[in-house]
Protein backbone atom coordinates (compact mmCIF):
# COMPACT_ATOMS: atom_id res chain seq x y z
CA UNK A 1 0.00 0.00 0.00
CA UNK A 2 2.80 2.52 1.14
CA UNK A 3 4.41 2.28 -2.52
CA UNK A 4 0.65 3.45 -4.42
CA UNK A 5 1.97 7.30 -3.73
CA UNK A 6 -1.58 8.60 -5.53
CA UNK A 7 -3.67 5.96 -3.14
CA UNK A 8 -2.12 7.08 -0.42
CA UNK A 9 -2.01 10.48 -0.80
CA UNK A 10 -5.95 10.09 -1.48
CA UNK A 11 -6.36 8.59 1.63
CA UNK A 12 -5.05 11.42 3.65
CA UNK A 13 -6.74 13.78 1.96
CA UNK A 14 -10.12 12.23 2.81
CA UNK A 15 -8.75 11.58 6.59
CA UNK A 16 -9.94 8.03 5.65
CA UNK A 17 -9.55 6.07 9.10
CA UNK A 18 -10.02 2.61 6.99
CA UNK A 19 -5.75 2.93 6.65
CA UNK A 20 -4.96 3.92 10.00
CA UNK A 21 -2.34 0.93 10.94
CA UNK A 22 -1.38 0.15 6.97
CA UNK A 23 0.41 2.79 6.55
CA UNK A 24 2.08 6.23 7.94
CA UNK A 25 2.35 9.43 6.34
CA UNK A 26 5.70 11.12 7.14
CA UNK A 27 5.46 15.10 6.42
CA UNK A 28 9.72 16.32 4.99
CA UNK A 29 9.42 19.82 6.62
CA UNK A 30 8.01 19.05 10.30
CA UNK A 31 9.66 15.73 10.45
CA UNK A 32 6.55 14.21 11.87
CA UNK A 33 4.85 11.14 10.93
CA UNK A 34 1.15 10.95 11.23
CA UNK A 35 -1.86 8.07 10.73
CA UNK A 36 -3.67 8.92 7.83
CA UNK A 37 -6.88 10.20 9.22
CA UNK A 38 -4.83 13.00 11.07
CA UNK A 39 -7.20 15.94 11.75
CA UNK A 40 -4.42 18.43 11.23
CA UNK A 41 -4.57 20.31 7.56
CA UNK A 42 -2.69 17.80 5.53
CA UNK A 43 0.88 18.95 4.21
CA UNK A 44 1.68 20.18 0.27
CA UNK A 45 1.96 16.67 -1.99
CA UNK A 46 5.50 17.23 -2.28
CA UNK A 47 6.10 17.15 1.43
CA UNK A 48 4.95 13.55 2.23
CA UNK A 49 6.35 10.28 1.94
CA UNK A 50 5.18 6.91 3.10
CA UNK A 51 6.18 4.50 5.37
CA UNK A 52 4.65 1.01 5.85
CA UNK A 53 5.33 0.62 9.61
CA UNK A 54 6.05 3.33 12.68
CA UNK A 55 9.32 1.75 12.89
CA UNK A 56 10.30 2.66 8.97
CA UNK A 57 9.18 6.42 10.27
CA UNK A 58 11.46 6.23 13.78
CA UNK A 59 13.90 4.58 11.83
CA UNK A 60 14.17 7.78 9.06
CA UNK A 61 14.36 10.24 11.52
CA UNK A 62 10.41 11.13 11.96
CA UNK A 63 8.64 11.97 15.15
CA UNK A 64 5.14 10.65 16.16
CA UNK A 65 2.47 13.49 15.85
CA UNK A 66 0.96 14.54 19.29
CA UNK A 67 -2.46 15.09 17.86
CA UNK A 68 -3.52 11.47 15.64
CA UNK A 69 -0.82 9.77 17.90
CA UNK A 70 -0.07 7.45 14.92
CA UNK A 71 1.59 4.92 17.46
CA UNK A 72 -1.97 3.90 18.71
CA UNK A 73 -3.71 2.79 15.80
CA UNK A 74 -5.06 -0.40 15.54
CA UNK A 75 -2.43 -2.57 13.68
CA UNK A 76 -2.08 -3.76 10.17
CA UNK A 77 -4.57 -6.38 9.04
CA UNK A 78 -2.02 -8.07 6.29
CA UNK A 79 0.09 -9.22 9.82
CA UNK A 80 -3.28 -11.38 10.28
CA UNK A 81 -4.13 -12.39 6.90
CA UNK A 82 -0.81 -13.01 5.00
CA UNK A 83 0.91 -16.79 6.38
CA UNK A 84 4.77 -15.98 4.77
CA UNK A 85 7.58 -15.38 6.90
CA UNK A 86 7.37 -11.55 7.19
CA UNK A 87 4.15 -11.80 8.37
CA UNK A 88 4.82 -14.79 11.06
CA UNK A 89 7.80 -12.66 12.24
CA UNK A 90 5.28 -9.58 12.47
CA UNK A 91 2.85 -11.63 14.64
CA UNK A 92 5.44 -13.28 16.85
CA UNK A 93 7.83 -9.27 17.17
CA UNK A 94 4.25 -8.74 18.35
CA UNK A 95 4.16 -11.03 20.79
CA UNK A 96 7.34 -9.88 22.38
CA UNK A 97 9.24 -12.88 21.36
CA UNK A 98 12.66 -10.72 20.34
CA UNK A 99 12.43 -8.80 24.14
CA UNK A 100 12.06 -12.44 25.55
CA UNK A 101 14.29 -14.48 23.03
CA UNK A 102 16.04 -11.37 20.97
CA UNK A 103 16.48 -11.84 17.06
CA UNK A 104 18.22 -15.28 17.09
CA UNK A 105 15.06 -16.62 18.79
CA UNK A 106 12.79 -15.44 16.41
CA UNK A 107 15.29 -17.02 13.47
CA UNK A 108 14.84 -19.95 14.88
CA UNK A 109 11.45 -20.22 15.60
CA UNK A 110 10.63 -19.79 11.89
CA UNK A 111 13.53 -22.10 10.52
CA UNK A 112 15.55 -19.12 8.87
CA UNK A 113 18.84 -17.46 9.75
CA UNK A 114 18.97 -13.90 11.56
CA UNK A 115 20.36 -12.76 8.87
CA UNK A 116 17.71 -13.71 5.93
CA UNK A 117 15.05 -12.06 8.72
CA UNK A 118 16.96 -9.02 8.82
CA UNK A 119 17.00 -8.72 5.12
CA UNK A 120 13.51 -9.82 4.63
CA UNK A 121 11.86 -7.40 7.08
CA UNK A 122 14.02 -4.30 5.60
CA UNK A 123 13.09 -5.04 2.38
CA UNK A 124 9.13 -4.73 3.05
CA UNK A 125 9.09 -2.66 6.19
CA UNK A 126 11.99 -0.26 5.98
CA UNK A 127 13.32 -1.69 9.56
CA UNK A 128 14.98 -4.56 11.06
CA UNK A 129 13.53 -6.96 14.13
CA UNK A 130 15.09 -4.63 16.42
CA UNK A 131 13.68 -1.25 15.15
CA UNK A 132 10.36 -3.22 14.86
CA UNK A 133 10.42 -4.15 18.71
CA UNK A 134 11.77 -0.65 19.79
CA UNK A 135 8.32 0.51 18.25
CA UNK A 136 6.48 -1.58 20.22
CA UNK A 137 8.36 -0.87 23.73
CA UNK A 138 7.69 2.91 22.94
CA UNK A 139 4.14 2.04 22.07
CA UNK A 140 3.45 0.30 25.27
CA UNK A 141 5.26 2.52 26.88
CA UNK A 142 2.61 5.90 25.74
CA UNK A 143 0.06 4.00 26.51
CA UNK A 144 0.92 2.87 30.15
CA UNK A 145 2.02 6.50 31.01
CA UNK A 146 -0.99 8.08 29.52
CA UNK A 147 -3.30 5.90 31.26
CA UNK A 148 -1.90 4.35 34.13
CA UNK A 149 -0.60 6.01 37.85
CA UNK A 150 2.23 3.39 37.71
CA UNK A 151 5.23 4.97 38.36
CA UNK A 152 7.84 5.58 35.43
CA UNK A 153 10.41 3.02 36.53
CA UNK A 154 7.40 0.02 36.38
CA UNK A 155 6.43 1.26 33.22
CA UNK A 156 10.28 1.17 31.95
CA UNK A 157 10.36 -2.59 33.00
CA UNK A 158 6.83 -3.52 31.66
CA UNK A 159 6.72 -2.09 28.27
CA UNK A 160 10.32 -4.29 27.75
CA UNK A 161 13.11 -1.85 28.15
CA UNK A 162 16.16 -3.34 29.69
CA UNK A 163 17.12 0.30 32.00
CA UNK A 164 15.56 3.16 32.50
CA UNK A 165 17.93 5.44 30.85
CA UNK A 166 17.12 3.36 27.42
CA UNK A 167 13.41 4.00 28.17
CA UNK A 168 13.97 7.95 28.71
CA UNK A 169 15.89 8.22 25.66
CA UNK A 170 13.64 6.52 23.44
CA UNK A 171 10.42 8.13 24.79
CA UNK A 172 12.11 11.40 24.02
CA UNK A 173 13.21 10.46 20.61
CA UNK A 174 10.42 9.16 19.65
CA UNK A 175 7.56 11.55 20.59
CA UNK A 176 9.79 14.62 21.22
CA UNK A 177 8.57 14.59 25.01
CA UNK A 178 10.28 13.42 27.96
CA UNK A 179 7.71 10.53 29.95
CA UNK A 180 6.70 12.97 32.55
CA UNK A 181 5.85 15.75 30.20
CA UNK A 182 3.71 12.84 27.98
CA UNK A 183 2.01 12.44 31.54
CA UNK A 184 0.93 15.84 31.80
CA UNK A 185 -0.52 16.23 28.70
CA UNK A 186 -2.84 13.15 28.61
CA UNK A 187 -4.22 14.85 31.54
CA UNK A 188 -4.17 11.83 34.10
CA UNK A 189 -5.73 8.81 33.18
CA UNK A 190 -8.54 7.61 30.31
CA UNK A 191 -9.93 4.63 31.21
CA UNK A 192 -12.00 4.00 34.62
CA UNK A 193 -9.54 3.17 37.67
CA UNK A 194 -9.11 -0.36 38.49
CA UNK A 195 -11.12 -2.10 41.00
CA UNK A 196 -7.94 -3.86 42.21
CA UNK A 197 -4.49 -2.08 43.19
CA UNK A 198 -2.08 -3.76 40.75
CA UNK A 199 -4.57 -4.31 37.92
CA UNK A 200 -4.04 -2.35 34.74
CA UNK A 201 -6.99 -0.91 32.71
CA UNK A 202 -6.35 0.10 29.06
CA UNK A 203 -8.12 0.46 25.50
CA UNK A 204 -7.97 -1.76 22.80
CA UNK A 205 -8.26 0.30 19.52
CA UNK A 206 -10.20 -1.58 16.68
CA UNK A 207 -11.41 -1.10 12.80
CA UNK A 208 -15.11 -0.23 12.89
CA UNK A 209 -17.30 -1.50 12.84
CA UNK A 210 -17.47 -4.81 15.05
CA UNK A 211 -20.12 -6.33 16.27
CA UNK A 212 -19.68 -7.99 20.03
CA UNK A 213 -22.48 -10.19 19.80
CA UNK A 214 -20.73 -13.27 18.05
CA UNK A 215 -17.41 -12.38 19.37
CA UNK A 216 -18.59 -12.15 22.97
CA UNK A 217 -20.94 -14.37 23.29
CA UNK A 218 -19.30 -17.16 21.50
CA UNK A 219 -16.73 -16.68 24.45
CA UNK A 220 -18.94 -16.74 27.30
CA UNK A 221 -21.03 -19.58 25.66
CA UNK A 222 -18.35 -21.95 25.17
CA UNK A 223 -16.74 -20.69 28.89
CA UNK A 224 -14.56 -23.40 30.32
CA UNK A 225 -15.60 -23.03 34.39
CA UNK A 226 -12.79 -21.78 36.50
CA UNK A 227 -10.60 -20.64 33.33
CA UNK A 228 -13.11 -18.67 31.99
CA UNK A 229 -16.16 -16.54 32.57
CA UNK A 230 -19.11 -13.76 31.89
CA UNK A 231 -18.97 -11.01 34.34
CA UNK A 232 -20.53 -7.50 34.53
CA UNK A 233 -20.60 -7.17 31.27
CA UNK A 234 -17.02 -8.87 30.73
CA UNK A 235 -15.55 -11.41 29.54
CA UNK A 236 -12.68 -12.41 32.07
CA UNK A 237 -10.14 -15.31 31.61
CA UNK A 238 -6.97 -16.99 33.41
CA UNK A 239 -3.51 -16.51 31.05
CA UNK A 240 -0.52 -18.75 30.81
CA UNK A 241 2.26 -16.37 30.28
CA UNK A 242 6.20 -16.52 29.59
CA UNK A 243 6.80 -15.18 33.04
CA UNK A 244 4.26 -15.56 35.09
CA UNK A 245 0.40 -15.76 34.81
CA UNK A 246 -1.96 -13.16 34.73
CA UNK A 247 -6.52 -12.60 34.92
CA UNK A 248 -7.69 -10.53 32.14
CA UNK A 249 -11.68 -8.85 31.70
CA UNK A 250 -12.79 -7.33 28.04
CA UNK A 251 -15.73 -5.56 28.08
CA UNK A 252 -16.90 -3.79 24.45
CA UNK A 253 -17.13 -0.12 23.99
CA UNK A 254 -18.54 1.11 21.28
CA UNK A 255 -15.50 2.76 20.53
CA UNK A 256 -12.42 0.57 22.05
CA UNK A 257 -12.65 -2.49 24.23
CA UNK A 258 -11.80 -2.16 27.48
CA UNK A 259 -9.31 -4.20 28.90
CA UNK A 260 -8.23 -4.76 32.47
CA UNK A 261 -5.42 -6.73 33.45
CA UNK A 262 -4.05 -8.24 36.76
CA UNK A 263 -0.27 -9.79 36.07
CA UNK A 264 1.93 -11.79 38.18
CA UNK A 265 4.84 -10.63 36.62
CA UNK A 266 4.51 -7.22 34.27
CA UNK A 267 6.95 -8.20 32.10
CA UNK A 268 4.39 -9.83 30.67
CA UNK A 269 1.96 -6.65 29.74
CA UNK A 270 2.92 -6.57 25.84
CA UNK A 271 2.61 -9.89 25.07
CA UNK A 272 -0.64 -9.65 27.10
CA UNK A 273 -2.03 -7.22 25.20
CA UNK A 274 -0.82 -8.70 22.03
CA UNK A 275 -2.84 -12.23 23.29
CA UNK A 276 -5.96 -10.04 23.81
CA UNK A 277 -6.07 -8.09 20.74
CA UNK A 278 -5.20 -11.89 18.67
CA UNK A 279 -8.43 -13.23 20.78
CA UNK A 280 -10.93 -10.48 19.89
CA UNK A 281 -9.57 -10.18 16.06
CA UNK A 282 -9.00 -6.67 16.96
CA UNK A 283 -6.73 -6.16 14.18
CA UNK A 284 -8.98 -7.48 11.55
CA UNK A 285 -10.45 -4.71 8.59
CA UNK A 286 -14.16 -5.11 8.50
CA UNK A 287 -14.47 -3.38 5.54
CA UNK A 288 -12.54 -4.97 3.14
CA UNK A 289 -13.95 -8.41 4.82
CA UNK A 290 -17.67 -7.41 4.36
CA UNK A 291 -17.34 -5.38 1.46
CA UNK A 292 -16.17 -9.13 -0.22
CA UNK A 293 -18.95 -10.82 1.09
CA UNK A 294 -21.73 -8.11 0.21
CA UNK A 295 -20.82 -9.33 -3.72
CA UNK A 296 -22.78 -12.37 -3.23
CA UNK A 297 -26.19 -11.70 -3.16
CA UNK A 298 -27.47 -14.36 -0.60
CA UNK A 299 -24.58 -13.24 2.28
CA UNK A 300 -25.64 -9.56 1.33
CA UNK A 301 -28.66 -9.25 3.63
CA UNK A 302 -26.78 -10.73 6.58
CA UNK A 303 -23.71 -8.70 6.46
CA UNK A 304 -25.91 -5.66 6.13
CA UNK A 305 -27.54 -7.03 9.00
CA UNK A 306 -24.75 -7.01 11.32
CA UNK A 307 -21.54 -5.85 9.83
CA UNK A 308 -18.38 -5.94 11.57
CA UNK A 309 -18.41 -9.44 12.72
CA UNK A 310 -15.15 -11.17 14.03
CA UNK A 311 -13.66 -14.58 14.42
CA UNK A 312 -13.77 -15.18 18.17
CA UNK A 313 -10.32 -16.93 18.39
CA UNK A 314 -8.15 -18.29 21.54
CA UNK A 315 -5.29 -16.57 24.09
CA UNK A 316 -3.84 -20.16 23.39
CA UNK A 317 -3.47 -22.16 20.52
CA UNK A 318 -2.66 -25.58 22.37
CA UNK A 319 -5.55 -24.95 24.60
CA UNK A 320 -7.84 -24.81 21.57
CA UNK A 321 -6.45 -27.42 20.27
CA UNK A 322 -7.01 -29.66 23.02
CA UNK A 323 -10.85 -28.04 23.25
CA UNK A 324 -11.72 -28.93 20.06
CA UNK A 325 -11.12 -32.60 20.48
CA UNK A 326 -12.83 -32.52 23.42
CA UNK A 327 -15.67 -31.01 21.21
CA UNK A 328 -15.95 -33.53 18.31
CA UNK A 329 -19.20 -35.07 17.90
CA UNK A 330 -20.46 -33.53 20.99
CA UNK A 331 -23.08 -30.43 22.33
CA UNK A 332 -20.88 -26.98 23.95
CA UNK A 333 -22.38 -27.87 27.31
CA UNK A 334 -20.95 -31.33 27.09
CA UNK A 335 -17.35 -29.79 26.27
CA UNK A 336 -17.47 -27.49 28.58
CA UNK A 337 -17.46 -30.20 31.13
CA UNK A 338 -14.75 -32.20 29.77
CA UNK A 339 -13.01 -29.43 30.07
CA UNK A 340 -13.47 -28.32 33.21
CA UNK A 341 -12.87 -31.88 34.33
CA UNK A 342 -9.19 -31.40 33.13
CA UNK A 343 -8.77 -28.25 34.58
CA UNK A 344 -9.78 -29.31 37.99
CA UNK A 345 -7.23 -32.11 37.74
CA UNK A 346 -4.54 -30.71 36.17
CA UNK A 347 -4.82 -27.06 36.00
CA UNK A 348 -2.57 -24.72 37.75
CA UNK A 349 -4.52 -22.73 40.77
CA UNK A 350 -5.17 -19.09 40.59
CA UNK A 351 -6.84 -16.70 43.10
CA UNK A 352 -9.08 -14.29 41.63
CA UNK A 353 -10.05 -11.83 44.12
CA UNK A 354 -12.81 -9.86 41.19
CA UNK A 355 -14.74 -13.66 40.46
CA UNK A 356 -14.49 -16.98 40.28
CA UNK A 357 -11.81 -18.07 38.01
CA UNK A 358 -9.56 -20.68 39.41
CA UNK A 359 -7.36 -22.45 37.34
CA UNK A 360 -4.95 -21.79 34.31
CA UNK A 361 -6.11 -24.48 31.38
CA UNK A 362 -3.29 -27.33 31.84
CA UNK A 363 -0.32 -27.15 29.58
CA UNK A 364 0.44 -30.16 27.10
CA UNK A 365 3.38 -30.98 29.68
CA UNK A 366 1.03 -31.90 31.93
CA UNK A 367 -1.64 -33.57 30.42
CA UNK A 368 0.68 -36.30 27.88
CA UNK A 369 1.29 -38.39 31.31
CA UNK A 370 -2.50 -38.97 31.55
CA UNK A 371 -4.03 -42.17 32.46
CA UNK A 372 -6.20 -42.89 29.55
CA UNK A 373 -8.53 -44.40 32.17
CA UNK A 374 -9.61 -41.44 33.92
CA UNK A 375 -11.36 -39.67 30.69
CA UNK A 376 -15.16 -39.84 30.44
CA UNK A 377 -14.23 -40.13 26.78
CA UNK A 378 -14.70 -42.76 24.06
CA UNK A 379 -11.75 -45.21 23.67
CA UNK A 380 -11.18 -43.49 19.95
CA UNK A 381 -11.35 -39.80 21.36
CA UNK A 382 -8.82 -40.84 24.50
CA UNK A 383 -6.54 -41.74 21.97
CA UNK A 384 -6.49 -38.56 20.03
CA UNK A 385 -6.35 -36.52 22.62
CA UNK A 386 -3.28 -38.20 24.15
CA UNK A 387 -1.91 -38.39 20.53
CA UNK A 388 -2.05 -34.49 20.13
CA UNK A 389 -0.91 -33.57 23.77
CA UNK A 390 2.20 -35.70 23.34
CA UNK A 391 3.25 -33.95 20.05
CA UNK A 392 2.70 -30.58 21.44
CA UNK A 393 4.95 -31.34 24.81
CA UNK A 394 7.70 -33.00 22.70
CA UNK A 395 7.72 -30.32 20.20
CA UNK A 396 6.66 -32.68 17.68
CA UNK A 397 3.54 -30.40 16.48
CA UNK A 398 4.04 -26.63 16.58
CA UNK A 399 0.82 -24.16 17.36
CA UNK A 400 0.94 -20.70 17.52
CA UNK A 401 1.94 -17.33 15.82
CA UNK A 402 5.07 -18.85 14.05
CA UNK A 403 3.25 -21.69 12.44
CA UNK A 404 2.75 -22.13 8.90
CA UNK A 405 -0.67 -22.57 8.35
CA UNK A 406 -0.44 -25.69 5.71
CA UNK A 407 2.35 -26.83 7.25
CA UNK A 408 0.43 -27.25 10.37
CA UNK A 409 -2.99 -28.67 9.09
CA UNK A 410 -0.82 -30.75 7.18
CA UNK A 411 0.60 -32.22 10.81
CA UNK A 412 -3.00 -32.44 12.40
CA UNK A 413 -3.96 -34.24 9.70
CA UNK A 414 -1.34 -36.81 10.07
CA UNK A 415 -2.71 -37.41 14.07
CA UNK A 416 -5.37 -40.20 14.49
CA UNK A 417 -9.04 -38.52 14.95
CA UNK A 418 -8.27 -35.29 12.83
CA UNK A 419 -11.10 -35.06 10.49
CA UNK A 420 -11.82 -32.48 8.29
CA UNK A 421 -13.69 -30.38 10.88
CA UNK A 422 -11.34 -30.30 13.71
CA UNK A 423 -7.86 -29.51 11.37
CA UNK A 424 -10.23 -26.23 10.17
CA UNK A 425 -11.57 -24.83 13.14
CA UNK A 426 -7.94 -25.45 14.67
CA UNK A 427 -6.92 -23.24 11.49
CA UNK A 428 -9.43 -20.39 11.99
CA UNK A 429 -9.48 -20.06 15.63
CA UNK A 430 -6.26 -21.04 16.68
CA UNK A 431 -4.22 -20.45 13.52
CA UNK A 432 -6.30 -17.56 12.46
CA UNK A 433 -6.32 -18.07 8.96
CA UNK A 434 -9.07 -16.16 7.33
CA UNK A 435 -9.80 -18.51 5.11
CA UNK A 436 -10.27 -21.71 6.94
CA UNK A 437 -13.33 -23.31 6.33
CA UNK A 438 -16.04 -25.25 7.48
CA UNK A 439 -18.47 -27.11 4.60
CA UNK A 440 -19.18 -30.49 6.83
CA UNK A 441 -20.23 -28.57 10.05
CA UNK A 442 -24.07 -28.68 11.36
CA UNK A 443 -24.65 -25.08 11.63
CA UNK A 444 -22.93 -23.67 8.72
CA UNK A 445 -24.75 -26.43 6.39
CA UNK A 446 -28.03 -25.08 8.05
CA UNK A 447 -27.63 -21.72 7.78
CA UNK A 448 -26.36 -22.51 3.85
CA UNK A 449 -29.46 -24.57 3.12
CA UNK A 450 -31.85 -21.98 4.33
CA UNK A 451 -30.05 -19.17 2.66
CA UNK A 452 -30.88 -21.65 -0.58
CA UNK A 453 -26.86 -22.37 -0.84
CA UNK A 454 -25.41 -25.41 -1.31
CA UNK A 455 -26.19 -28.29 1.36
CA UNK A 456 -23.07 -30.31 0.50
CA UNK A 457 -19.72 -29.99 2.02
CA UNK A 458 -18.38 -30.31 -1.89
CA UNK A 459 -20.93 -28.01 -4.05
CA UNK A 460 -20.62 -25.20 -0.85
CA UNK A 461 -17.06 -25.06 -0.70
CA UNK A 462 -17.23 -24.78 -4.86
CA UNK A 463 -19.80 -21.85 -4.07
CA UNK A 464 -17.54 -20.49 -1.21
CA UNK A 465 -14.52 -19.36 -3.56
CA UNK A 466 -16.29 -16.13 -4.09
CA UNK A 467 -15.74 -15.55 -0.56
CA UNK A 468 -11.79 -16.19 -0.02
CA UNK A 469 -9.87 -14.97 1.20
CA UNK A 470 -12.26 -14.21 3.96
CA UNK A 471 -14.17 -17.67 4.32
CA UNK A 472 -13.48 -17.62 8.18
CA UNK A 473 -15.71 -14.73 8.31
CA UNK A 474 -18.60 -15.65 5.91
CA UNK A 475 -19.33 -18.95 8.71
CA UNK A 476 -19.00 -16.68 11.27
CA UNK A 477 -22.23 -14.68 9.24
CA UNK A 478 -23.56 -18.44 8.35
CA UNK A 479 -23.39 -19.41 12.42
CA UNK A 480 -25.46 -16.09 12.79
CA UNK A 481 -28.10 -17.15 11.78
CA UNK A 482 -29.27 -19.71 14.55
CA UNK A 483 -30.75 -18.58 17.59
CA UNK A 484 -27.83 -20.48 19.45
CA UNK A 485 -26.17 -18.63 22.80
CA UNK A 486 -22.68 -18.45 20.79
CA UNK A 487 -24.59 -15.62 19.04
CA UNK A 488 -25.65 -13.63 21.82
CA UNK A 489 -24.15 -11.32 24.07
CA UNK A 490 -25.21 -13.13 27.96
CA UNK A 491 -27.49 -10.79 29.57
Amino acid sequence: MHTDTERCVRAVRSKDARFDGVFFTAVRTTRIYCRPSCPAVPPKDENMEFHPSAASCQRAGFRACKRCRPDTSPGSPQWDVRADAVARAMRLIRDGVVDREGVPGLAARLGYSARQIERQLLAELGAGPLALARAQRAQTARLLIETTPLPMAEIAFAAGFSSIRTFNDTVREVFALAPGELRSRAGGPRTAPAATPGTIALRLPFRAPLNPSNLFGHLAATAVPGVEEWRDGAYRRTLALPYGHGIVALAPRADHVLCRLSLTDPRDLTHAISRCRWLLDLDADPVAVDGQLRADPLLAPLVDAAPGRRVPRTVDAAEFAVRAVLGQQVSTAAARTHAARLVTAHGVPVDDPEGGLTHLFPAPAALAGLDPETLALPRSRRTTLLTLVRALADGALTLGPESDWDEARARLRDLPGFGPWTTEVIAMRALGDPDAFLPGDLGVRRAAEGLGLPGTPAALTARAAHWRPWRAYAVQYLWATDAHPINHLPA
